[in-house]
């Protein structure tokens, strides 16, 4: 398969507790070892209530991540477009990019959070609606298009015109998806790439396997394309040298996230309290059709590899950032990600061990050579003469002359 691109996705789901400055200081840093460890792309998202999401301008952190890496892609993970004017978020994605020297990926969604929507008086039945009409208002202002008039029930233009383009020539676009169809076919009539949000639920990643289906039947109806390359999952990990040390550094963290956040603040549908933080690894982890893996390198691997298989095939895998283990902890299981895993999905290691197979299968006629060179050497009488200094003679050339003519050689 092709290449996979890794990255991290910032909510944030931060546990209320922490001074907020040092919290944002610590969620940049984390961009900064992403970005030395060569992670592709990161993304935050945008959230105004709850207490534990609390990233209100995706763009104005994104800025000062690109003042703190140099190669790492920066997405909006996402603007809540119905939230704003489409033209200022289009204004705004146009400085994001030229700050950050074209690294700028422009995700958008309707809005996630009921609870903000409330506070701006806007009826949740026309999120999806607004983010769609705003989607194509953005693009066309992106493009360059001449200056023209639009008039919504929802905000208006005239004589619109962006002063300034983004540095890349084609910004890219990509929406949030969760288990509705309705991202993916938004995704495709747009012909944009795909942020899918949902697999980190039971019944978002049963849906996978048809979801794509969905953005290519949009995209043939509006005479565009999607590319696999361009759909982003988001997964949950949090890996250690063993499993059961992942275990033990994650389960209390892990607890807290959904008993505090997901059920105590969300109240999300279904969904129960744990009642143990061994409970919540099994059930998120363990059984069938979990949505974590917590455990090591390897556990990791095989779960993507079979993500792969599932969906038919991504561009990306983004990890969901969280606090479940300790900010060490934390911090050591993107290394080890970055160190074992990705080379490994990615099959950087494969001409390693090919080179090392062909030399042990081959082992005989390195040894002739070998012996060639000493033969060589020996012709020499003041070479023969040292290496017999040193323990070395031409009867005992054989499988062990290497070690021995670096030890006369010494």
């Amino acid at each position: 398969m092709d290449r996979l691109r890794f990255g991290a996705f910032l909510a944030p789901h931060h546990p209320i507790g922490e001074h907020p400055m040092l919290q944002f200081r610590s969620d940049l840093d984390l961009v900064s070892q992403l970005d030395q460890l060569g992670y592709d792309e990161f993304w935050c998202g945008e959230h105004h209530s709850t207490g534990w999401e609390i990233i209100a301008s995706p763009e104005m952190f994104l800025a000062a991540a690109g003042e703190r890496s140099h190669r790492i892609r920066l997405g909006t993970g996402v603007v809540s477009l119905p939230y704003h004017h489409p033209f200022i978020v289009a204004q705004r994605m146009v400085q994001l990019d030229h700050m950050t020297g074209g690294r700028a990926i422009f995700g958008s969604g309707p809005g996630a959070l009921p609870s903000d929507a409330h506070t701006l008086g806007i009826d949740p039945m026309t999120q999806r609606d607004r983010q769609d009409e705003a989607i194509g208002v953005i693009r066309r202002l992106l493009r360059g298009d001449e200056r023209f008039d639009y008039k919504s029930d929802w905000f208006e233009m005239h004589d619109a015109k962006l002063q300034l383009r983004p540095l890349q020539e084609d910004l890219p676009f990509a929406v949030a998806s969760m288990i509705s169809p309705s991202g993916m076919t938004l995704a495709g009539k747009h012909g944009t790439g795909v942020l899918s949000i949902g697999s980190m639920s039971s019944a978002g990643l049963q849906s996978l396997a048809t979801q794509w289906s969905f953005a290519e039947e949009s995209a043939a109806k509006h005479g565009n394309t999607v590319n696999r390359k361009d759909w982003r999952i988001v997964m949950m990990w949090h890996i250690a040298e063993t499993r059961e040390q992942a275990i033990a550094e994650a389960k209390d963290g892990l607890l807290r996230w959904h008993n505090e956040y997901n059920v105590g603040t969300l109240m999300r549908p279904g969904v129960e309290a744990f009642k143990t933080a061994h409970e919540a690894v099994d059930t998120t982890a363990m059984a069938d059709g979990a949505t974590a893996v917590i455990g090591t390198p390897d556990d990791l691997v095989k779960r993507i590899r079979d993500l792969v298989q599932l969906t038919g095939g991504i561009g990306a895998v983004i990890g969901f950032v969280h606090d479940w283990a300790s900010r060490p902890n934390t911090s050591k299981s993107w290394d080890l990600v970055a160190r074992y895993v990705i080379p490994e999905v990615n099959g950087l290691l494969d001409a390693y061990r090919e080179s090392r197979q062909f030399v042990v299968e081959n082992r005989e006629t390195f040894e002739q050579a070998q012996k060639a060179i000493l033969s060589k050497i020996m012709d020499n009488p003041r070479a023969a003469e040292a290496l017999k200094a040193g323990g070395v003679n031409a009867p005992s050339i054989g499988p062990h002359a290497g070690p021995d003519l670096k030890k006369g050689a010494g």
